[in-house]
């Protein structure tokens, strides 16, 4: 009968096999490995940082705004026997006074009916009308109606613009001109054009919209502004978007017979779409934020009546508008600040996020089906 050594292993065992020899491609502990982990959590923790910048500014606009936009609803009589007067009705004056021993803070049209109210009834009484030592407030009353049809006119109708000639300028560059030096050129001027300050396309506005073409101040003179601006984002996405549907689809196309352009509305385009939205997200996010485009060739800072209370139908195109950005702009900075303004700054900005998010989250979803739609 065989004997086995107690240092030998038993049969069916695996022989011992030293910790550092287990794995040969395991990685060894260094200074280049410390220094790797280093770098990683560097940028690990300026990702964190940038998130929670991000987060402390939403969060501080919706812990403040939030309250401004839920302390307009209010009861009505008739349907939908509610309303928001911070959404519904347009800015107004702000006057605080006292009445009776008691502080009380009346918008301006609310404020006059009150004091005609109480002439009148000082009248009845035989008595000389109220005085009222009231503290006026610009733009600390009221809602934002206009303000918000205005962004979102501004928005829609740039982007129809914008998506148009950026597609179409996509298409000829990425499908019909050829690699030539005007071509390349075209698009180096293209791509710096994306970085060129809003400002620049704002003075551009007025000098070819504004006053060259006669426009004046109008909500046609903004759409043409913000749709040039962002036609650069537009193009370049595009034409990425164009170049990632495989080529197989467009010689497959071209073999059964079909037209150049046959070929790009049925087997290029649609495969493309996707991406086209992703520009138009990007470009709503810049068109929506813009202030200085607006404020030189669109926006008003009061406007009495809402863009479609007009006289022709022509004279739509050719209104000043006001707008979400630029109100924010003239209540944080052309006004004296105070707790009432504070208040319209924040709900302002707490709605233009809402807008903006509302546009965007659209655009995704569409976005979505196309790409369930679509597959290759």
């Amino acid at each position: 009968m065989p004997s086995f050594n107690s240092s030998m292993p038993a049969p069916g065992s695996a022989s011992p096999v030293p910790a550092a020899r287990a794995n040969p491609f395991a990685p060894r502990r260094g200074g280049a490995r410390r220094a790797e982990s280093a770098v990683r959590w560097v940028f690990r923790l300026a990702t964190y940082f940038i998130l929670a910048c991000g987060l402390y500014i939403f969060g501080d606009i919706i812990v403040k705004g939030l309250p401004t936009v839920a302390r307009g609803f209010q009861t009505t009589e008739s349907f939908p026997y509610f309303t928001n007067t911070f959404l519904a009705r347009p800015p107004e004056t702000l006057h605080v006074f006292e009445h009776d021993g008691e502080k009380r803070e009346m918008g301006d049209a609310a404020f006059r009916a009150f004091r005609e109210a109480e002439a009148a009834k000082a009248s009845a009484a035989g008595e000389p009308a109220p005085r009222f030592d009231t503290s006026s407030y610009a733009y600390a009353s009221g809602g934002i109606l206009p303000n918000i049809v205005g962004t979102v006119l501004l928005v829609l109708g740039s982007m129809s613009i914008a998506l148009v000639v950026g597609v179409s300028a996509a298409v000829y560059l990425g499908e019909y001109a050829r690699d030539t030096a005007l071509v390349r050129f075209i698009r180096l001027a293209i791509l710096n054009l994306a970085g060129v300050p809003s400002i620049v396309y704002g003075l551009f506005g007025v000098g070819l919209f504004v006053v060259f073409l006669g426009w004046g101040t109008s909500l046609l003179a903004g759409w043409f502004t913000l749709a040039f601006m962002v036609l650069p984002v537009i193009i370049t996405a595009s034409e990425e978007a164009l170049r990632s549907v495989p080529k197989g689809f467009r010689e497959a196309s071209l073999a059964l017979g079909a037209t150049k352009w046959q070929t790009i509305r049925t087997n290029v385009l649609p495969y493309a779409l996707p991406g086209i939205l992703t520009s138009s997200i990007l470009g709503v996010a810049r068109v929506a934020g813009e202030t200085a485009p607006i404020m030189f060739t669109a926006a008003f800072a009061v406007s009495d009546r809402l863009p479609w209370q007009v006289e022709k139908w022509s004279d739509f195109f050719f209104q000043g508008v006001m707008a979400l950005p630029y109100h924010i702009y003239v209540v944080s900075s052309k006004i004296p600040q105070n707790e009432y303004t504070e208040r319209v700054q924040y709900g302002t900005a707490f709605v233009f996020l809402a807008i903006v998010a509302l546009i965007a989250a659209t655009s995704i979803v569409l976005r979505n089906k196309l790409r369930g739609r679509y597959r290759w």
